[in-house]
């Protein structure tokens, strides 16, 4: 089990156990870490990836609270997190992303408008290494989303818009568990809207089956680990 992965199933039992309830306010961070056996750093992404699916409430200058969820509620929350780990539907769908999602972006490379692979570049550019996970992916989803656009086909452009959606938790797991997922992300992407804009098909193509195959293999390991 990844660390982030063993620091939030930590965090879980004692919202499991009723050492924190709803509401109540977790100790502070150095306290946290030392009980729990974990590094700040792998407590501070536990409880940044926990706040994005609403388990935890970070206020600014106040602390990190239990949000004020009832108990089956809160757990629906906390198995969100750890579905992906227990089933095999999101690889299923990610190989097929792997099979689809180049072909959409080799027709973008013959048919997408300049002004719009410019705005794949302009896309990018908003972000950098320093990005939060959140950021990633709503840029992610976006830049993903205008080269299906792109290909000119909408039928394809509705089927990768769906299946998207499918992986999004596992891409959100990744950046938030692998070492430099974010900058490797941003590149990749870089290296898709090049090869879009000097109009080589087939270089975008293989470059788009290098990004989705990536993601793809971090979750194979992932759900061999559990």
């Amino acid at each position: 089990m990844a660390v982030t992965d063993s620091a939030i199933e930590k965090i879980k039992q004692m919202i499991v156990s009723g050492d924190l309830r709803p509401g109540d306010r977790l100790p502070r961070e150095a306290d946290l870490a030392e009980r729990l056996g974990i590094s700040r750093g792998s407590l501070r992404e536990a409880v940044r990836a926990l706040s994005m699916i609403h388990v935890l409430d970070v206020r600014q200058g106040d602390g990190t609270y239990v949000t004020r969820l009832d108990p089956g509620l809160l757990m629906d929350a906390l198995g969100f997190v750890m579905d992906f780990h227990r089933e095999n539907t999101v690889l299923h769908t990610l190989e097929v992303r792997r099979l689809l999602e180049p072909a959409a972006t080799e027709l973008a490379a013959t048919t997408m408008p300049d002004a719009d692979v410019q705005g794949l570049a302009d896309l990018l550019n908003e972000m950098s290494p320093s990005s939060t996970s959140e950021d990633l992916m709503a840029n992610d989803i976006e830049f993903h989303r205008r080269i299906a656009a792109g290909s000119g086909n909408p039928i394809l452009a509705s089927l990768l818009d769906s299946l998207s959606g499918q992986t999004q938790r596992a891409r959100v797991w990744r950046s938030l568990t692998e070492e430099s997922a974010i900058a490797r992300t941003l590149a990749e992407h870089r290296s898709i809207q090049q090869a879009i804009a000097a109009r080589q098909p087939h270089i975008a193509s293989a470059w788009a089956t290098v990004h989705i195959a990536g993601v793809e293999q971090w979750l194979r390991e992932a759900l061999s680990d559990t």
